[in-house]
């Protein structure tokens, strides 16, 4: 891991395209601003591990017969 120390309003950059700067700091706690492209997809690490705990849950999910589904829609649909 690399540690870097940042003051306010001083930046890093990762390869050509992502740009993180501290914007804010406030006792123990910095706020950083990230600039990436679009199609970069930036999570704080708290919501990556939520999103994938949910993707390996989905994964596990059992596959259900079309014909069950079906039915169970009309079943619905009377209600």
């Amino acid at each position: 891991m690399l540690v870097l120390t940042r003051k306010l309003g001083e930046s890093i950059r990762i390869g050509d395209d992502i740009k993180i700067t501290v914007v804010e700091l406030d006792g123990r706690h910095a706020k950083l601003g990230v600039e990436a492209p679009k199609q970069v997809i930036v999570h704080r690490e708290e919501v990556y591990e939520r999103i994938q705990a949910e993707n390996k849950a989905a994964a596990l999910v059992q596959k259900v017969d079309l014909h069950d589904i079906a039915e169970m829609w009309k079943q619905r649909k009377t209600k």
